[in-house]
């Protein structure tokens, strides 16, 4: 669970995520009343995105993308309120959202859940040990971009962070080392980035995580999950693991490594054929490599080049050929017009195996977007 901090600051902006390194600092601005434990807090990000290649009729950005999804629009991504209680021994979160993040991320939940961006509550296991209890709504310890923008280094999110969870629900116990060099993490949950379960799907997920930090320069992460996004009556368990580095993240010259793979049993009767899919495994993956430079005590440059391949249609279905196979490139450049005031702009690049993207004479191998940002913290 994200902690409160009391300014964003651009020189050590956190890359913690929905995949938030655990226990790190969350970078909102907070206000409490004297002795009350109570926290306050928000984030607004407002963007525009321009896709040079959709249709100039098409408002969406391509079905694989979640986030900044509006086409030639200004638009909210993620505004949220939250409201953080701490005591010795006790914790919880309420955080409540608009924008086209929750829009889109949360198409599949119900009603008021849609507006939760967070919503849990712990309780500390052990009087001398930093061991705690948490169940409710909460971010996903799964990779190293989360939905709060300003806490990453690319304005926008890679192909991996946009199609893997974001939020998670269920229960979790962390524990941090006394040397605050290892994190971990066990969770029981409802599944897939669900709060209510996938209709027809009775069992549990599971999911891990193992970081280390030895020193303020390096974190090593891995994250796993064990469960099903599919109906039993498909009996198609998932196998997902996501492992990370983070290298020299304060410094005028910093990487992040990342790479996920995972793998979804065949299902007993194959929904786009009809047939038997036999024994064995759909496998997609994702290496992705960021950098970034620090030009001033207020900017920086940053780079990313990923791949993402679900040939399968897994997690990303295409009806193609070949499936879901593309490159993608992006610069962007970040600058911090106040402590808590950040503009950015991203030009990215994707170039895909088939002809996968709209345009306004047909299908397109590539894509080319521009995209710009102002988020305020409070």
């Amino acid at each position: 669970m994200k902690r409160i901090a009391q300014f964003f600051s651009l020189a050590a902006v956190p890359l913690l995520t929905a995949s938030a390194i655990a226990q790190t600092t969350d970078t909102t601005t907070t206000s409490a009343a004297p002795n009350s434990g109570l926290t306050m807090s928000g984030y607004v990000e407002a963007y525009y995105t321009h896709d040079f290649t959709a249709p100039k009729t098409d408002q969406e950005r391509p079905g694989f993308l979640y986030n900044h999804k509006r086409n030639r629009e200004v638009n909210i991504n993620l505004a949220f309120l939250k409201a953080a209680y701490t005591a010795e021994r006790l914790r919880a979160n309420l955080a409540v959202q608009v924008g086209t993040y929750a829009q889109y991320n949360y198409a599949a939940e119900q009603g008021l859940l849609k507006n939760v961006f967070e919503a849990n509550a712990g309780v500390k296991l052990a009087k001398n040990r930093d061991l705690w209890l948490d169940a409710g709504i909460f971010s996903s310890h799964i990779g190293f971009e989360s939905a709060i923008s300003k806490d990453c280094w690319t304005l926008t999110r890679s192909i991996l962070a946009e199609n893997s969870p974001y939020y998670l629900s269920g229960a979790k116990v962390t524990y941090n080392t006394p040397n605050g060099k290892w994190t971990l993490l066990g969770s029981v949950l409802n599944g897939w980035q669900r709060i209510a379960k996938l209709p027809g799907y009775s069992g549990m997920a599971i999911s891990t995580q193992v970081q280390y930090r030895p020193s303020s320069m390096v974190t090593l992460n891995w994250s796993s999950f064990l469960g099903s996004d599919r109906p039993d009556s498909l009996k198609q368990g998932r196998f997902f693991n996501n492992l990370y580095a983070i290298i020299n993240p304060t410094g005028k010259f910093g990487v992040i490594l990342g790479f996920d793979i995972g793998a979804d049993r065949k299902p007993v009767v194959d929904t786009r054929t009809g047939e038997r899919a036999g024994s064995g495994s759909y496998i997609w993956y994702s290496p992705v490599i960021i950098a970034r430079y620090k030009t001033s005590d207020r900017s920086y440059l940053n780079g990313r080049v990923e791949y993402y391949d679900d040939k399968n249609g897994v997690i990303i279905a295409t009806a193609t050929a070949n499936g879901f196979q593309t490159l993608g490139y992006s610069l962007g450049y970040d600058y911090a017009i106040l402590p808590n005031a950040l503009f950015r702009v991203e030009g990215k690049m994707y170039d895909s195996k088939d002809a996968i993207f709209s345009t306004s004479t047909g299908l397109s191998k590539s894509n080319t977007s521009l995209t710009t940002s102002l988020a305020i913290s409070f």
